[in-house]
């Protein structure tokens, strides 16, 4: 491809190819931060292509693919190519990844053991972690957790905090010194806006956690918490992962291992202040 980006994100490493110059561009600058991939080797491309070439340049369409691809996915617009970018590397990680348990699950670490938080789209998981991590939590990631198949352990992915609709104006004011993308309207997920992780969540990405506590949040309803037991958050976690299948034998022990030794909460909150608290309180609670 014309331009080309290269990124490391915690242990995965990205080679991103657009016929545009603006998408990469993008990348470039709000991972400046972040290393490449070690020997210059990515373990995914993605590839960000016009759907034909007229396309390039009369209402410029962004197809998305790369070593791995959906055939019928609708292109984005060239004014969302940041977000095309970042959807092609989620792509490649959930119809790809291999190595680790993939889990649909923000993640903050704290004195080496890591909090897990997942739950249906809206239930303001990236949000949490975002908040969290500007309250003196490491940022593990907001997209994916990665479990090690072998260890257990969760392994850092802190690509950049995809904020959506109000939880834009939240961390606006929550973090009003953080590095942001542009403002990105209207696409199929709403506003979209994106927030870079911090120094410490950069520099740690390579430091692994022992999770430690897993947490199903829903937003809207008054504030409660409860416990989750074994076999309702083994199904859940089944229907979080994008590998679990694919993993087999693997992936069922992994699957196995986290659930029989780390506790799972309920929590729900009618907002985000309620939300800290809770998860505060369940934190000291289970220490």
């Amino acid at each position: 491809m014309k331009h080309v980006a290269m990124l490391r994100i915690g242990p995965v490493g990205f080679r991103i190819g657009s016929d545009w110059r603006a998408p990469v561009a993008a990348i470039r600058d709000l991972y400046r931060d972040y290393p490449t991939p070690e020997d210059g080797i990515a373990d995914f491309n993605v590839r960000l292509f016009a759907a034909g070439p007229w396309r390039r340049v009369l209402r410029p369409a962004v197809m998305i693919g790369g070593d791995f691809t959906i055939p019928d996915a609708a292109p984005l617009p060239l004014r969302q190519g940041l977000l095309a970018a970042e959807m092609g590397m989620n792509l490649q990680m959930a119809l790809a990844q291999r190595r680790y348990l993939l889990l649909h699950a923000s993640a903050v670490e704290r004195d080496g053991r890591a909090l897990l938080m997942t739950g249906v789209s809206g239930a303001g998981k990236s949000t949490l972690a975002a908040l969290l991590m500007t309250r003196g939590w490491r940022l593990m990631g907001d997209e994916f957790a990665l479990v090690d198949t072998q260890t257990g352990r969760v392994h850092g992915f802190p690509r950049l905090i995809s904020l959506k609709n109000d939880a834009i104006g939240v961390m606006e004011r929550a973090a009003p010194a953080a590095r942001f993308g542009p403002l990105l309207a209207a696409t199929p997920k709403g506003d979209v806006r994106h927030m870079v992780p911090d120094a410490v969540a950069i520099g740690a990405m390579d430091v692994p956690a022992i999770p430690a506590l897993l947490l199903f949040p829903t937003f809207g309803p008054a504030a409660a918490t409860r416990i989750v037991e074994p076999a309702e958050t083994f199904v859940r976690l089944t229907q979080a992962s994008t590998n679990y299948v694919a993993l087999g034998e693997r992936g069922f022990d992994a699957l196995t291992r986290l659930v029989g030794t780390v506790p799972a909460r309920a929590i729900d909150y009618p907002d985000t202040a309620t939300a800290i608290a809770l998860a505060d309180a369940l934190w000291d609670e289970l220490a």
